[in-house]
């Protein structure tokens, strides 16, 4: 009878052992079910993110191409009539209108004029856009200043537009 009673309560411990680690299974199943299915929405907005962020930096890059090829227009056909720039040199603010800007960069010149931005912060809210990114200004291929860009953009329309800009620039630039 002892042993019959042993076996018994072996084969009770034993169960208990068995489904106890059969609910920690099952707990943590459903934490890797809650997981899974909370990082799939997570991921399709990060992937829905950079398309909208495309769209928030292509009038920027219109810009930069009307600069290099010294095109007032084109300057100024991705900005809000009125928009203004401020760029700070030396600690100074200088403000000017983006039509301004337009004049004097598409002023005929024989150098070649490029504005890069590298990894840029964008932050979207409804028809509100922010970029935030660190510049590159070459003059004929090389690095004449650097700083860094701040666009505000706004949705107009269904199409963004750059309605002000702030630069730093100096001429203290990163060796690349």
């Amino acid at each position: 009878m002892d042993r019959l009673q042993t076996l018994s309560s072996r084969c009770t411990a034993g169960y208990e052992a068995w489904s106890q680690g059969r609910i920690a299974n099952m707990h943590r199943l459903a934490k890797q079910f809650v997981l899974f299915f909370g990082v799939i929405p997570a991921t399709i907005i990060a992937l829905a993110q950079p398309a909208d962020e495309q769209a928030v930096l292509a009038p920027i890059q219109a810009m930069f191409d009307g600069m290099s090829k010294r095109d007032a227009l084109a300057i100024k056909a991705p900005t809000l009539p009125g928009g203004m720039m401020v760029l700070m040199r030396d600690g100074k603010p200088e403000q000017m209108t983006f039509e301004t800007f337009a004049e004097r960069v598409s002023k005929p010149g024989k150098t070649r004029i490029e504005e890069r931005i590298h990894s840029p912060l964008v932050r979207i809210d409804n028809n509100l856009a922010v970029v935030w990114a660190r510049f590159d200004f070459l003059v004929d291929g090389k690095v004449d200043h650097c700083g860094t860009d701040l666009f505000n953009m706004v949705r107009v329309d269904g199409k963004w537009i750059i309605a002000s800009v702030a630069d730093t620039g100096t001429k203290t630039c990163p060796a690349k």
